[in-house]
């Protein structure tokens, strides 16, 4: 993984920092594993807007990701590491000994010819699949199952990773992405290794105008509103009172929307840190 700076011939591309893209192989992605993309713009099934600052943008087609990895001890062998512009992280084509061919979030260090393979029986090496109770522990990995069987859930974007910490009876203690120590069944699957792409971070657009091929609207400052579209908003000239929260009232900055009566809260052992 690598950035490049761009030489500076236009005031936009002065700051703009792009993803380096070695580690992609191919830009053609494989045509049966492609579905049409609908886009809704923000609005619901009457036509109103209910998300802000969303329409326009690049049209894209889904790449159909293999999320549970249930093809077990059958092997499968990277054919090509490729861009997916619903996600940010890279993914894999892969193809299993009985011909099918799938897409699988890749892993960093995956490489083109490299076997992998998912279930009780595999190793614990970089892209493989493995039920919680089969990982050694402190292995770093990524896209865990919450529930057995349902596919992936946690740490599937650019360069997150959880931890193995601890096993006890049927719960394994994993550290997540967000730091929080939280209890996983250890019949859930994870995928050995950090998720690609790590570098995804250190982007920078440059210009307003690619967040528009994103999709992505501009945004009205909440305190250059008025009292009736926002709580910041009002106020005589730059004054505006009260603290940062949302167009509902929520306070933005340390307050806990986590349900207390939670049915999964006995699974958390320890919190994210504020």
């Amino acid at each position: 993984m690598s950035v490049r700076k761009l030489k500076p011939v236009t005031p936009a591309q002065r700051f703009r920092v792009v993803n380096g893209f070695d580690a992609i192989t191919t830009d053609k992605p494989e045509k049966t594993l492609l579905e049409p993309k609908k886009r809704s713009g923000g609005r619901n099934n009457k036509g109103k807007m209910t998300i802000r600052h969303r329409g326009g943008g690049h049209k894209k087609r889904y790449r159909v990701i293999d999320f549970k990895r249930n093809k077990f001890d059958i092997s499968a062998t990277v054919q090509s590491i490729e861009y997916d512009p619903n996600r940010s992280s890279f993914i894999a084509l892969v193809e299993y000994t009985d011909g099918e061919k799938r897409y699988i979030i890749a892993q960093n260090g995956l490489k083109v010819d490299q076997k992998i393979s998912s279930g009780d029986k595999s190793t614990p090496d970089i892209g493989n699949a493995l039920p919680l109770s089969k990982i050694p522990l402190g292995t770093i990995i990524s896209c865990i199952e919450l529930q057995p069987g349902k596919g992936a859930v946690i740490a599937r974007s650019a360069g997150s990773f959880a931890q193995l910490m601890a096993r006890d009876g049927k719960f394994a203690t994993i550290k997540m992405p967000s730091g929080e120590t939280r209890l996983i069944q250890t019949i859930c699957l994870a995928v050995i290794g950090a998720v690609s792409n790590t570098d995804h971070q250190l982007l920078v657009s440059g210009k307003a105008g690619r967040s528009r091929w994103l999709g992505r609207r501009p945004r009205t400052r909440p305190v250059a509103m008025n009292p009736v579209d926002h709580p910041m908003g009002g106020g005589e000239g730059r004054a505006s009172g009260g603290h940062p929260r949302s167009r509902n009232g929520i306070p933005a900055k340390g307050y806990r929307t986590r349900t207390k009566t939670k049915a999964s809260n006995k699974f958390i052992i320890e919190r994210r840190k504020k």
